[in-house]
């Protein structure tokens, strides 16, 4: 295994015999197209690679990479961190965490490097920077409030960023369109509080990883629940929040905007929760995800959103728990 620790100026690369787990070679080259080409001739082919998620720095290495046939394979952030941490809990350096890697993918199976395509990673792109106009408008209306003398000062910028969000707004509509995730995005936006953005967000998300389970999606949100009982103890339950933190925020939104919307089949559910003596915010997260569940419903098994019945199973895939 090659394990590489990815920083925006380096590349620390450890070869680890898979059998023996010794070090075999260990270095460190420029991120670049240039660093990358060392590696290619550096190791042999069929080792795969190893890299954490660390945004368009690992993802130009492992696109070099699987240009030249290489295998790609990806390590989980926190899951990665735990075992680095576990091995060596005192020291933690660049070199450290690349012969980490390489140990780690020899200790268990890991999933290859995503791919998007250039569409994808151009929505993708526009709904990140969606984000950051509607966090600046958020911010400077505050303040707005907060500093009535700056009020009239603050005006024009907000009226800017507003104009600016639609434009893009505009643009992220035209090109959702040339997406093959633009009929189910149509199909999300009939489920009440979800909106344009979530609707874009959540189809890009699982039409480009194939969850095969509705729990698997509802983990990547991190919209899980983490269990700690020992004994006659009953631990605190509480979410994982381990997954997309952005997908988690729209679903919780919009588990709140379906509580406002007219004859919303989930208010009947937010009701139950509280009932249990469930706190709004946990009601909500319940809520959130059944939207989730009901979204990966949609996508895998390609049917329309029917308010009058909730999501039920297909008699062929009985085997698998998804109801809501």
């Amino acid at each position: 295994m090659v394990g590489i620790d990815v920083s925006k100026a380096t590349l620390a690369v450890t070869w680890v015999n898979g059998q023996t787990h010794q070090v075999e070679w260990e270095a460190s080259v420029p991120n670049t197209v240039d660093g990358v080409r060392q590696l290619l001739s550096a190791t042999p082919a069929g080792l795969p690679w190893v890299l954490e998620p660390t945004g368009r720095y690992s993802l130009a290495v492992a696109r070099q990479a699987q240009a030249a046939q290489r295998t790609v394979l990806l390590a989980q952030p926190k899951a990665a961190k735990a075992f680095l941490s576990a091995l060596r809990p005192r020291a933690k350096t660049d070199r450290l965490d690349s012969r980490g890697l390489a140990l780690y993918a020899s200790a268990t199976p890991l999933p290859p490097y995503p791919f998007k395509s250039a569409l994808m990673d151009e929505l993708q792109q526009l709904l990140t920077a969606r984000k950051g106009f509607s966090g600046a408008l958020s911010r400077l209306h505050q303040q707005a409030g907060e500093l009535p003398a700056a009020a009239a000062s603050l005006r024009p910028a907000l009226t800017a960023l507003r104009a600016q969000r639609a434009a893009l707004d505009r643009h992220l509509a035209a090109r959702m369109t040339q997406s093959p995730a633009w009929a189910l995005t149509q199909e999300l936006r009939r489920i009440p509080g979800i909106g344009p953005v979530t609707a874009a967000t959540v189809a890009l998300c699982v039409q480009s990883k194939a969850f095969p389970h509705p729990d698997a999606f509802v983990a990547y949100c991190g919209l899980d629940v983490r269990v700690r009982d020992s004994g006659q103890r009953r631990g605190h339950r509480t979410l994982t929040k381990q997954g997309d933190a952005e997908l988690r925020r729209l679903l919780y939104l919009s588990a709140q905007a379906s509580l406002r919307a007219t004859q919303s089949p989930f208010k009947a559910q937010y009701e139950r929760e509280r009932a249990k003596g469930l706190s709004t915010t946990a009601a909500l997260c319940a809520v959130a995800r059944k939207l989730a569940r009901l979204c990966w419903s949609l996508a895998r098994h390609g049917t329309s959103y029917d308010p009058h019945r909730g999501y039920r199973q297909p008699t062929h895939e009985k085997a698998l728990d998804t109801q809501p």
